[in-house]
């Protein structure tokens, strides 16, 4: 367990550590890159694998990435970290001259910092401006952006597709009959509030308007966009028999890698009966994990917010 970072109420705790370890094998040194280094704790149990193991972070919240430069510092010169999205991997390590790369990370959750902080917007725990950008430096929209600009239909869809809430609708119906109003949602209290009566509250684990925060939040910060290639162009930066380990909390996100994995282990991803393969199969790795690695009952009861965790991994081939 990890200790509390810039007087964090909680310790951060990586998800899924033991088992990314194993998957990385950073004990054999090299450079590894944490696309998503938060708070650092991944990229610490990698640093401290080795003498000879180095490591570049990249993060696109600049106020993990200012903690996370603070808890490894006692590094050196053995970690180096960029402010950017891990979707540019190839530019970063390309402008630094870093060629040979023997594993890579992504942790695509977010991080406890942006879900524990009570003016980024991210949790409905705190009456915040509904912001939800993971890069607040950023020139993007916000949740209040879209919920005050998108169309009726538009906003149901991100929240059916990316929340999976089947009421997604009325929802969305109810955010925009406010806005007709003069009374745009403009505060994680007041989405919550509206969702929760579109909805009738009942006494359950979840939040009703949990689904549609997890939505909006991944409509602003383009989650999904380009995680297909970003996966390919992540192994062809890798070493032979260097490792990529993808954690994801999403089942769209976790649909995507798989079957991206499966296309770069050889295996046709085009659709029943199309009478020549157009999908682009590569057989460049060998896929770890037959199934996703979940986090154990253990590491969940420490940790809940692991719950949902997936895990996969792969070794690219000589």
């Amino acid at each position: 367990m990890s200790a509390p970072l810039g007087g964090m109420g909680a310790p951060h705790r990586p998800v899924l550590l033991t088992e990314t370890m194993q998957f990385l094998e950073p004990a054999r040194g090299g450079l590894f890159v944490d696309g998503t280094v938060g708070l650092g704790g991944h990229s610490e149990a990698l640093l401290e694998s080795s003498d000879q193991t180095r490591v570049l972070g990249i993060d696109r919240d600049p106020d993990a990435l200012n903690l996370a430069n603070q808890r490894l510092a006692r590094f050196g010169h053995r970690f180096k970290s960029v402010h950017a999205d891990f979707r540019e991997m190839d530019r970063i390590l390309m402008q630094s001259g870093e060629a040979d790369v023997a594993g890579i990370l992504v942790d695509l959750g977010v991080s406890s910092l942006q879900f524990d902080s009570p003016t980024r917007g991210f949790s409905f725990r705190f009456d915040a401006p509904l912001d939800m950008r993971m890069d607040p430096t950023s020139e993007g929209p916000t949740a209040a952006d879209l919920l005050a600009e998108l169309p009726e239909e538009e906003i149901a869809k991100i929240i059916f597709e990316y929340g999976e809430e089947r009421r997604s609708r009325r929802i969305a119906k109810w955010i925009v009959e406010k806005r007709e109003q003069g009374q745009p949602i403009r505060t994680t209290r007041e989405l919550a509030e509206l969702v929760k009566r579109a909805v009738g509250f009942k006494k359950t684990k979840l939040h009703p308007a949990t689904q549609t925060f997890q939505a909006l939040r991944i409509a602003v910060n383009q989650e999904l966009k380009g995680l297909s290639s970003f996966i390919e162009t992540a192994v062809d930066l890798l070493q032979s028999d260097g490792r990529f380990v993808v954690i994801s909390f999403h089942s769209l996100e976790d649909r995507i890698i798989k079957q991206e994995l499966r296309r770069l282990a050889g295996h046709c991803q085009c659709p029943p009966r199309v009478p020549v393969c157009t999908c682009g199969k590569r057989k460049v790795v060998e896929i770890l994990t037959k199934r996703p690695v979940v986090p154990s009952e253990t590491e969940i009861e420490v940790n809940p917010r692991a719950r949902s965790a997936k895990l996969r991994a792969c070794r690219r081939l000589p």
